[in-house]
């Protein structure tokens, strides 16, 4: 059996944060470096996006989530990119690559199905993709960190749901709401995969099993019920000691 001691363990732990930081980080990179060429050269690259129900179009499931209409638009994608991405990876390190991959090509496919007859840009289905997974997974798991990521992501990005409602035809809502259902669907298929279920204390079982020891008659517990008859020989000899002496 290898033991890992507390250098091996503290090396693996900032080896772990490195890859959650470093690479939602260089994803962003080259999201800012694509938009500084489209600005540098005047070409426009929209036409890489999705394009619902056509041929051509099939190629913004791969490019589509690279490409932004605007610097403010790549802005308001960044922070949720990094901050999610280092969530993603961070927590559920085992897991992580083949669910953003996935959420990616679903999040697309799905627009692609669905979309308005436009082209259809930006990485947000892929955010919301990634917090939808963080939240429901976090809710089916017994894990009290995994618990406590799916409240913060409640707390912080809960108005997120408005962005699934067809009411700003500038926003693409299809990808929104293609890339949550994709988390959920992902949550739901990856529920036994990735972190492991806390363990219990070991105090806590020797409560539950006191507790169960000590069920009154009735609840039909058989060793409570065999403590019972034996304190009755008990009281039945104490009364025939008191005849005896009277």
């Amino acid at each position: 059996m290898h033991i890992v001691n507390w250098e091996e363990r503290r090396e693996l732990e900032r080896k772990r944060v490195t890859l959650s930081v470093m690479i939602p980080l260089w994803f962003c990179v080259i999201l800012w470096l694509i938009q500084f060429i489209q600005w540098g050269t005047g070409v426009d690259m929209g036409f890489l996006g999705i394009a619902p129900r056509t041929v051509t179009g099939l190629r913004g499931v791969i490019f589509g989530p690279l490409l932004h209409g605007s610097w403010g638009h790549l802005a308001s994608n960044t922070l949720p990119l990094l901050v999610l991405g280092f969530m993603m990876i961070y927590f559920y390190h085992s897991i992580a690559y083949r669910i953003i991959l996935l959420i990616w090509l679903f999040d697309g496919i799905g627009v692609w199905l669905i979309g308005r007859e436009s082209y259809h840009l930006g990485a947000s289905g892929l955010i919301y993709g990634m917090a939808s997974f963080l939240f429901f997974s976090g809710m089916m798991r017994k894990n009290r960190r995994l618990l406590a990521v799916a409240l913060a992501i409640v707390f912080v990005y809960g108005s997120m749901v408005w962005g699934m409602l067809p009411y700003v035809t500038e926003v693409s809502w299809e990808a929104h709401l293609a890339g949550f259902l994709s988390g959920i669907g992902l949550a739901v298929y990856y529920r036994k995969l990735g972190p492991m279920d806390d363990v219990e204390p070991e105090w806590m079982r020797e409560e539950e099993e006191e507790e169960e020891e000590v069920k009154p008659e009735g609840e039909g517990n058989s060793g409570s019920s065999q403590n019972w008859s034996n304190e009755i020989p008990v009281f039945r000899n104490y009364n025939t000691r008191d005849e005896e002496s009277d």
